[in-house]
């Protein structure tokens, strides 16, 4: 695949699903009222959405290193934007929740193409600057989000937050249809097994943290010994060991942190503060600033001084900027606050991405994908878990903590790797693989 094309396709997948879940934050109280649901149906909008995608991101990473990466990427594009303009034209509340499970499957496929297709059309040492433009512009999505989806809502109404991702989808999920993918180095075989007990573990977590009930959280660790048990067994495992799991824990606490602090935040500047919405969102700005002019600074970072650093000291500027905000009560040092989450999290998701898809197999790739947007989508989930659980009794020196955990896994990261001649765009394995200074 053109390198040019996989990025802008990388890009406007990542965009859309970020900017969706972004803007249907905004939009959820005005569809509450018009639908007349109830609170909790409201809340499956997004529950069930998450379990779909937690649950099926690696399955359907697997499918793409199979099939093609741009074929999955062209099926999770354009049964996204479809299931996007079903969403804006249901006529109840149970149509929405149905259509944003289906949603979250086509999300599911989506995803995890949108890293394969950079594994695939990189070199290994040429994926830093890619995965900064995809993390930037996740990051300008971030600070638009709720710019658009409150125009958008106050203007034409909930519905056309939806139907803003039909045209993109149907666009780059047409123009990826064009094209043809290159066939698979090895022709991996599907561990559905696998695959269902992985679904049923990761369905039952998010199920648990966003509900706060035990019996799920058991049932997780249950599916996930027996998830466990069976690829000691199978001959043809899920998850490949070269995956670099050190790397996935990092994005799981940096979200974590990340996602529970905003959360305890918006309760500050609004309750305890007595911000308005446009002067709690102005205070936050420097947040999506930073986030943004990190990511491409971070790549500079991993070619001079390797990930280990960079993501150790990425994890500590995120856990200062959790403890400020826990202390902070001016402007001054609540945007200094949000300016060091920005840094600390826009860095290491850079770190730790380029981590996990570059020491990934490139027959591996859509997997290593899938799994690090289940990292994604977790950690956030338990970062308000744990938000929620203590509010009002210190959360945010616990998700500092959590960041500090992050920090001290980031140790052993790889560190700066040694010159190497150039490969064939990723596809030769291993002679071709940086020696690494440990």
């Amino acid at each position: 695949m053109n390198p040019r094309l996989a990025l802008a396709s990388s890009v406007v997948g990542a965009v859309i699903v970020a900017l969706d879940g972004t803007v249907l934050t905004i939009a959820q109280p005005t569809l509450q009222r018009d639908l007349k649901a109830s609170f909790a149906q409201v809340q499956w909008t997004s529950t069930g959405y998450l379990i779909a995608v937690a649950g099926l991101l690696v399955f359907a990473g697997r499918l793409g290193d199979r099939y093609g990466h741009r074929r999955l990427y062209a099926v999770g594009m354009l049964g996204f934007g479809a299931a996007s303009a079903g969403i804006g034209a249901a006529p109840g509340i149970g149509w929405v929740i149905g259509l944003r499970v289906v949603q979250g499957v086509f999300g599911a496929l989506l995803q995890p193409a949108t890293l394969g297709m950079l594994r695939a059309a990189y070199p290994p040492d040429g994926l830093r600057t890619p995965i900064a433009v995809r993390t930037a512009a996740i990051g300008v999505s971030a600070a638009v989000g709720p710019l658009v989806g409150g125009v958008l809502v106050a203007g034409p109404g909930w519905r056309a937050v939806f139907f803003l991702n039909v045209a993109p989808a149907l666009v780059f999920g047409l123009l990826a249809l064009t094209g043809r993918d290159t066939a698979p180095t090895t022709r991996v075989r599907l561990d559905v097994p696998g695959a269902v007990l992985l679904a049923v573990t990761l369905g039952c977590l998010v199920h648990a943290l966003v509900s706060l009930r035990w019996p799920g959280l058991v049932a997780a660790v249950v599916a996930g010994a027996a998830f466990l048990r069976h690829e000691r067994r199978t001959t043809s495992p899920l998850l490949p060991r070269a995956v670099a799991g050190p790397a996935l824990g990092v994005l799981v606490a940096a979200s974590a942190a990340l996602s529970g602090t905003l959360f305890v935040s918006t309760y500050t500047l609004q309750y305890t503060l007595g911000l308005d919405p446009l002067q709690s969102a102005l205070r936050c700005l420097p947040l999506a600033v930073l986030m943004v002019g990190a990511a491409p600074l971070c790549a500079i970072l991993l070619r001079r001084v390797g990930a280990r650093r960079t993501a150790v000291t990425a994890m500590a500027v995120l856990a200062a900027g959790v403890l400020l905000l826990d202390r902070a009560s001016g402007t001054f040092a609540l945007c200094t606050g949000f300016a060091l989450l920005g840094a600390g999290f826009g860095t290491v998701m850079v770190a730790a991405t380029h981590v996990v898809v570059r020491h990934s197999p490139v027959e591996s790739a859509g997997v290593a994908g899938g799994l690090q947007q289940t990292a994604m989508n977790v950690g956030p989930t338990l970062g308000v878990a744990v938000a929620t659980t203590l509010l009002g009794h210190g959360p945010l020196v616990v998700l500092a903590g959590v960041a500090v955990i992050g920090a001290v896994a980031s140790g052993v990261l790889p560190g700066r790797p040694w010159p190497a001649a150039p490969t064939d765009h990723g596809r030769a394995q291993g002679g071709s693989r940086l020696a690494e200074r440990r």
